[in-house]
């Protein structure tokens, strides 16, 4: 029986690089993946996921407005598919996960999402929210705060290394923008406006 997978974390975790190696393991027996990346994020070109380490794929590219259920019931048509992966997956809107349930659940293909569980503010994206919620397994991937305790939090920094409080809540932008810390060390940094009061240096 197939299962809708989420695997969270704050930045810098090797979520791309899990992906990409479960995409591997899977065609490495022969079995057909589908990879989906949010179009937003073109940091490495469209329709690409990239890791960190080097590792690479092309991928299909979705919006707020991308039918996935009835790309994937195509695809699967022409061509039986064992997975299918979704990056980014915090940016998919409520409908595009519940279509994802029905992905697992009517066309009995795993889906293996990858994302973020919250935004600068600590608030939770829409994607990661109902997948939270409606998700077969929640699966952590862990990174490590400056301090040495897990990194469950995401900062957003000014080219002053100061945390911004407010803003829109997607921003695209890399180590030069975010850095992921625990709790303690995010409010620390939000109530004294710096992240330098926090860890002794600009980032």
């Amino acid at each position: 029986m197939a299962q809708l997978y989420f695997y969270y974390s704050a930045m810098n975790a090797g979520k791309s690089t899990s992906l990409l190696q479960s995409s591997y393991n899977y065609q490495e027996r022969g079995m057909k993946t589908v990879i989906y990346t949010a179009e937003v994020d073109n940091r490495f070109g469209h329709g690409k996921v990239s890791s960190r380490i080097g590792l690479s794929s092309e991928a299909r590219s979705y919006t707020p407005q991308t039918d996935i259920l009835e790309q994937i019931t195509e695809l699967h048509r022409q061509e039986h598919l064992h997975c299918i992966l979704v990056d980014e997956s915090q940016f998919l809107t409520r409908l595009q996960v519940r279509q994802l349930t029905d992905v697992t659940d009517n066309l009995d293909i795993p889906v293996l999402c990858y994302g973020l569980r919250t935004d600068f503010r600590g608030e939770l994206f829409e994607g990661s929210q109902y997948l939270l919620a409606w998700a077969d397994k929640l699966v952590e991937l862990k990174t490590i705060c400056h301090c040495g305790r897990k990194a469950g939090m995401v900062l957003r920094l000014d080219s002053q290394g100061k945390p911004f409080k407010e803003g829109e809540q997607v921003v695209i932008g890399g180590n030069e923008r975010y850095i992921s810390v625990c709790r303690k060390h995010y409010w620390q940094a939000i109530e004294q406006g710096s992240s330098s009061a926090v860890f002794g240096h600009h980032p």
